[in-house]
């Protein structure tokens, strides 16, 4: 497995663990619990959204990782 491709995988994770975050913070019933998941759920976004950066910059920098 490639580098690209591990990267890319740990993103589509990410993308998955911020979903399920969000419906834990909408389900759940206790006000804390809800702030809390949402608060673990916007870090992973930011997360997330470096790791995007970082594809772009796999892709950019070696035409041979690039999607086709």
């Amino acid at each position: 497995m490639t580098v690209a491709s591990n990267v890319k995988q740990t993103l589509a994770s990410l993308k998955g663990l911020e979903s399920q975050l969000s419906t834990f913070a909408l389900n759940s019933m206790e006000e804390e619990a809800q702030q809390k998941f949402h608060e673990a759920m916007v870090l992973v976004g930011q997360i997330k959204n470096d790791i995007q950066l970082r594809v772009y910059a796999i892709e950019r920098e070696e035409n041979e990782y690039s999607s086709s």
